[in-house]
């Protein structure tokens, strides 16, 4: 692969957390325009490496470099500038805020210098226009006025992605984007997912095997903070130790 293929390179990445080593020397590599899906059992070092990417822990030891900027010692906030975003496992919107607002917020977090007074931003056509633009490419539009507590789960779910497509993101960083949701929901999520596939460079964490297989271009397994293989998809399903160590459990389960 060449150099210039991948937005996101880890190299040689560990983290401890006193005895326990949560991230093992762990490359990973994404490239331009795919999505990249990490999958792995519980305390598998997911959300760890997610953290690491993000700038919210600090890997003891290793790089990561962002479209070949050494980003390894910046903070969150600095590499969000840059244009990572994520999602967590644990929805974060502004509750007592409608929808509308709560995009609107995020327009105006890519622009920080055009800071205004809440009151007068609300009113904002220049941070509004482009808030209902998102809403609409996620399917929220229709909700625009509702506050963001009243949404049921999936639909704050979505909420939190729009939120993050508002940033103008370069890569989207998504920690569990289906979890709690029932089938209706996660199919709804799928479908904004395999939308968002033909603009957007996306790492995808992930525990649903069939919305993993069935969006992603390449598959990295963790156990125990290891990457033990990556491939396409197919090459994941028909590797004996992926199996062995984690869809067998997961089928037996």
């Amino acid at each position: 692969m060449a150099a210039t293929d991948a937005l996101l390179e880890a190299r040689g990445l560990v983290k401890r957390f006193g005895g326990l080593l949560a991230t093992d020397d762990l490359d990973l590599s994404v490239r331009r325009g795919e999505i990249h899906a990490v999958i792995g059992p519980n305390g598998a070092g997911k959300t760890t490496l997610i953290g690491q990417l993000t700038g919210e822990l600090r890997p003891d030891s290793g790089s990561i470099h962002f479209d070949g900027a050494d980003v390894t010692t910046l903070p969150a906030p600095a590499r969000a500038r840059l244009g990572i975003a994520r999602s967590f496992q644990i929805t974060q919107i502004f509750r007592r805020f409608t929808v509308l607002e709560n995009v609107m917020l995020a327009v105006q977090a890519r622009e920080p210098h055009a800071f205004r007074f809440w009151t007068d931003a609300r009113r904002d056509e220049a941070l509004a226009g482009p808030a209902r633009r998102v809403l609409e490419e996620t399917g929220l539009a229709a909700s625009a006025g509702r506050l963001a507590g009243a949404l049921a789960h999936g639909e704050q779910r979505q909420l939190e992605i729009a939120m993050a497509l508002a940033t103008s993101p370069r890569m989207l960083l998504l920690d569990e984007p289906m979890a709690g949701m029932g089938r209706e929901e996660s199919e709804r999520m799928t479908g904004l997912l395999r939308r968002l596939k033909a603009r957007e460079t996306i790492l995808l964490v992930e525990h649903d095997m069939d919305v993993v297989f069935a969006l992603a271009d390449r598959v990295t397994v963790l156990v125990y903070g290891r990457a033990i293989a990556c491939g396409t998809p197919d090459e994941i399903r028909a590797n004996q130790e992926v199996r062995t160590a984690y869809l067998g459990e997961d089928e037996a389960a």
